[in-house]
């Protein structure tokens, strides 16, 4: 098994977490790790080659799909089909300070997984599964005792953090809700002596605006390449 890193730990962020800080949570084949399905459907391999293909594949069952955050295209063999070829953009910053006075930020833990799984389901910020806030720390927002805000952490490779998750109702936007949620986190994550990070599509132009306005910078394109079996 190839444990050689990549150029930079973010130029292959789920190769890097998975053989560093969270490589406790990797379910191996060969030169190709996954999260548990439960946590996140992102993998990757430590190359391109027909044998790596094949060790995912292993990793793969059923309607299982993998989630690949790759610096260059992906080559797909034929025994997968692509479900999802796009770019995305890598976020790199600490966010600016943002507090909302009267607005209470709250910690999420188990207890709240519906009414997370429920505004991600609404919101489509990105793969969100039951066990996906195990990953780190999430922060909320109520309004009238519903989950209308949210922004946690992800992955974990070297020293950085991705922040993931960055979701608001549809009814309670335009308040500051990210704003205030992303700095919480933020601040976490650089008290842990760390560099915070995120990803967002190239074409969600509104969203990389609102980090830009946050102080976070694009460090570079990746290629988001959604993969699953052919049966």
């Amino acid at each position: 098994m190839s444990d050689v890193p990549p150029n930079h730990p973010l130029d292959r962020p789920i190769w890097s977490a998975l053989t560093t800080r969270q490589r406790g949570l990797a379910e191996v084949s060969t030169d190709a790790r996954r999260f548990p399905v439960a946590i996140a459907p992102f993998a990757d391999m430590a190359d391109m080659s027909p044998e790596s293909f094949a060790a995912l594949g292993a990793l793969l069952s059923g309607p299982d799909i993998a989630v690949l955050f790759t610096p260059d295209p992906v080559t797909v063999p034929p025994q997968f089909k692509t479900l999802l070829a796009e770019t995305g953009e890598q976020m790199i910053g600490t966010p600016a300070d943002f507090s909302l006075p009267g607005v209470e930020i709250v910690t999420l833990g188990a207890a709240d997984v519906p009414a997370m799984m429920a505004l991600t389901e609404l919101t489509k910020p990105g793969p969100f599964s039951a066990r996906t806030h195990e990953l780190g720390n999430f922060f909320g927002i109520r309004v009238g005792g519903e989950l209308v805000a949210m922004t946690g952490e992800r992955m974990k490779p070297a020293n950085y953090t991705e922040m993931t998750a960055v979701c608001v109702h549809p009814d309670h936007r335009g308040r500051g809700y990210a704003q205030a949620l992303l700095s919480a986190v933020g601040r976490q994550i650089v008290a842990r002596g760390e560099i915070p990070f995120l990803h967002v599509f190239t074409s969600n132009v509104s969203a990389i605006a609102l980090y830009r306005r946050q102080g976070m910078e694009i460090r570079r394109r990746l290629h988001i390449t959604v993969l699953q079996k052919q049966r």
